[in-house]
């Protein structure tokens, strides 16, 4: 899981509508607020239609699911396949895709205005009256945010490769696999976001996460514990995780299930972090994040459609 500065969503302007005779379904963009704008997709001749709200993972994601340097289209794809099956969809860009395109960056963003931009987004919608039911899609860190978001607000919630540990702890697993030297010094340095506090002591090598730009904004992003929160939801529940994802484990995803034995958990074989299935090795694996030729895995569209809809 990525754990970089620029990791922001929220919504913005109502520009175009138009309709794709192909693929049977119109497409509107929204401004839902000041920073966030999104891709409304509306399967046509349908009645009854519910509507999933896309929500990207970390790092400057667009409603695509791309980043400047990585582009494989993977939430469009998402998007468009369930519209396709009858399921409207609304992914939008998290707010630092506009912030960077303006130049005007926030450097005091915090976790909570994620959350709030996804709020923001589920009460746009509960208020237009268009759909029969509401659902929460979140993708890697947009799992969390969904969760938090969508309590006594949507009628469901799909965490799409999220994590089921406090980030923290995430982190710390994912340094022992990589750097396992470093192992001592991020505990030590989780453990004083834990508790609220910042510090200039930590490895150079992990900077990316422990600079003190970014230090509030992963304690109040370790504040939140998934399965804990996950607890807390009472509506339909889809846990999903690829075998076959380099950020975020299988094991993650049992976590979850643990917290709440009323979801539903699917393991895709071969899924990666990006929705791909991969037959071949990490680097083919790796490869694929800037790969947008790719098709996601039909298993995922299935699985979200069939849980929507049933």
């Amino acid at each position: 899981m990525k754990t970089h500065f620029y990791i922001l969503l929220i919504l913005i302007s109502n520009l175009c509508f138009s309709q794709n005779e192909e693929t049977h379904f119109e497409s509107k963009e929204i401004s839902v607020s000041k920073w966030i704008d999104g891709t409304l997709l509306i399967p046509s001749e349908t009645e009854n239609t519910k509507l999933a709200i896309i929500i990207a993972g970390s790092g400057p994601t667009d409603r695509n699911g791309n980043q400047n340097f990585l582009k494989n289209n993977s939430l469009k794809k998402l998007a468009e396949g369930l519209t396709k099956n009858g399921i409207a969809t609304f992914r939008y860009d998290k707010r630092i895709v506009k912030q960077i395109k303006q130049g005007k960056v926030d450097k005091n963003i915090v976790f909570d205005d994620f959350i709030n931009d996804a709020s923001d987004v589920l009460n746009y919608f509960k208020s237009q009256n268009q759909f029969s039911q509401i659902y929460v899609i979140g993708h890697s860190q947009g799992s969390l945010v969904g969760m938090v978001a969508s309590k006594d607000k949507a009628d469901g919630f799909i965490s799409l490769a999220g994590a089921g540990q406090n980030i923290g702890d995430v982190i710390i697993e994912q340094v022992n696999k990589t750097a396992p030297a470093l192992k001592e010094d991020t505990e030590r340095v989780i453990n004083l976001f834990k508790k609220g506090k910042t510090t200039n002591d930590y490895p150079l090598a992990l900077a990316s996460m422990f600079n003190p730009e970014i230090q509030t904004f992963m304690i109040n992003w370790m504040s939140y514990n998934p399965k804990e929160i996950i607890k807390e939801l009472n509506f339909p529940i889809l846990i999903v995780n690829g075998t076959k994802d380099l950020q975020v484990s299988v094991n993650e995803a049992e976590i979850l299930k643990e917290a709440n034995n009323k979801a539903t958990l699917t393991i895709i074989e071969n899924m990666n972090h990006v929705l791909f299935e991969i037959e071949g090795d990490d680097l083919e694996n790796s490869k694929s994040y800037n790969e947008s030729f790719r098709s996601i895995s039909r298993k995922l569209i299935y699985s979200i459609t069939n849980f929507i809809k049933s």
